[in-house]
């Protein structure tokens, strides 16, 4: 392929903060807002669909449903995110957005088990096929000297849409305004609204010139960027300049060889990473209103209240923390937080073992846990968005999202619902435990394989397959 030399990287990363950055955080960070809300709308409903005039599941078919959302998660980040690319960014999250779209509305419609979880594996294969091209697009257009606190920030917004979903919950299942009956129906339909306003939003977020430089599409990279810099108001050209061979598709031997061979300590640290805080969320977080109804007592409508300040601290955590892990480091920060919250989670499911705590107390306790595990999750995905080539970065976060997932979140909520469902305080004490030392021994993988990727470029913490050397 032909060789192109630009500095077009380098003006993107010394570009001031602006209103088109913000435009661009906002467009694209929704994605985690749109996942946060499918995940809460259905542990917040959980028990409401366990009513016999909703679907009449049991809390292990909830914890099956919630497995089928992450299976459809895990296959759409492996097919969009090879598409991603291939293809684009921008090409791509606009598809799956219009997957999940669709595939939330017709979860509405849904009337048994089947239904409802051949639904969430499709609203999850667009959420799956977000991620890839999400991340990929916001490291490669957010300046080097912020990614991290960009990128944390982001990932938090999650848990906006905990709390949207959370909200909805109360409003929707209380008996005086509409009812278990039909409220969990139309909780899915205004996910679907939802949507189409992002959609419209999304459009005018520009292709990543990264990725136009990686498939010779110099000429159109170069007005992107003198566009960015005008609507920014700088002229900023004279950079020292990179070239690289154009690579329009990297064949699956060469991906297989540079994550098992070339830089394999890092897959090890992504795969460890994102297996042992996938294991850490799903397992708790999808299964949550159902132990405050099992061993709390809380009312189905009453879900909600708890999930508002566990979803506060939640998004906190990534918000206020971020900015350490650009100033002190990524290595110092992702072992310490990932350590923090391991020893926090088994000290607190001790204490519920015992019995020491009313519903208050643990939504508390959580809350704070949380807010340090936010933040160590968020650092999974910005590690794995950054290691790894330009040509192959969104198959990169793909298969780390799928591999860490089927490892650490596929097994987890049938795993809890069944605890749960067995009433046995004993047996959530020790998978508790197990989340909390799966954690910890991801803090000492990070502190011994952890890549120092604060304040640099993109191209300096990997280089692209086809730069020159």
């Amino acid at each position: 392929m032909s060789t192109v030399r630009s500095d077009i990287p380098a003006r993107l990363d010394r570009l001031p903060w602006s209103p088109w950055h913000w435009r661009v955080v906002i467009a694209l960070g929704v994605s985690w807002l749109l996942d946060g809300l499918e995940v809460t709308v259905v542990g917040s409903l959980g028990p409401a669909l366990q009513r016999d005039d909703t679907l009449g599941l049991t809390a292990s078919e909830i914890g099956w449903a919630a497995s089928a959302y992450i299976g459809g998660a895990v296959l759409g980040a492996l097919f969009f995110g090879r598409l991603a690319d291939r293809l684009g960014r921008k090409r791509v999250f606009l598809v799956t957005l219009a997957v999940y779209l669709i595939a939330t509305v017709a979860t509405a419609f849904s009337w048994d088990i089947l239904t409802f979880a051949i639904c969430r594996f499709l609203t999850g294969f667009g959420i799956g096929g977000e991620y890839a091209a999400i991340n990929s697009a916001i490291d490669e257009l957010i300046p080097a000297r912020v990614r991290a606190t960009v990128d944390l920030a982001i990932n938090g917004t999650f848990w906006i849409g905990a709390a949207l979903g959370a909200g909805l919950s109360i409003v929707l299942l209380h008996p005086g305004f509409i009812g278990p009956a039909w409220g969990w129906r139309i909780a899915f339909g205004l996910g679907g609204i939802l949507g189409v306003a992002i959609l419209l939003v999304r459009r005018h977020v520009p292709e990543s010139p990264r990725w136009l430089l990686t498939h010779g599409r110099v000429e159109e990279a170069e007005a992107v960027v003198r566009q960015i810099e005008r609507e920014v108001g700088v002229s900023d050209t004279g950079h020292k300049a990179l070239a690289m061979r154009a690579l329009r598709t990297v064949a699956w031997r060469e991906v297989i060889h540079v994550l098992l061979v070339r830089y394999r300590s890092r897959a090890v640290l992504g795969l460890t990473l994102m297996a042992s805080q996938a294991f850490f969320y799903n397992a708790i977080f999808f299964t949550y209103a159902l132990m405050l109804t099992r061993f709390y007592g809380i009312a189905e409508e009453r879900v909600g209240y708890y999930i508002f300040p566990f979803a506060v601290g939640n998004f906190l955590g990534p918000l206020i923390l971020g900015r350490l892990f650009d100033v002190v480091g990524r290595r110092k920060m992702i072992a310490l937080t990932y350590s923090i919250s391991g020893i926090l989670l088994i000290a607190t499911a001790y204490a519920f073992s015992r019995d020491w705590l009313s519903a208050t107390a643990q939504t508390l306790c959580w809350s704070v846990i949380f807010f340090v595990a936010s933040a160590a999750a968020s650092s999974a995905y910005l590690t794995v968005s950054e290691v790894f080539p330009l040509e192959m970065r969104a198959i990169s976060i793909s298969l780390f999202y799928a591999a860490g997932t089927a490892l650490g979140g596929f097994a987890g909520p049938p795993l809890y619902g069944a605890m749960i469902e067995s009433g046995s305080r004993g047996g959530l004490f020790a998978a508790y435990a197990l989340a909390g030392a799966l954690m910890c021994v991801a803090a000492l993988v990070a502190w011994k394989l952890g890549v120092d990727a604060e304040r640099r470029p993109l191209e300096e913490v990997c280089p692209p397959l086809g730069m020159h050397t």
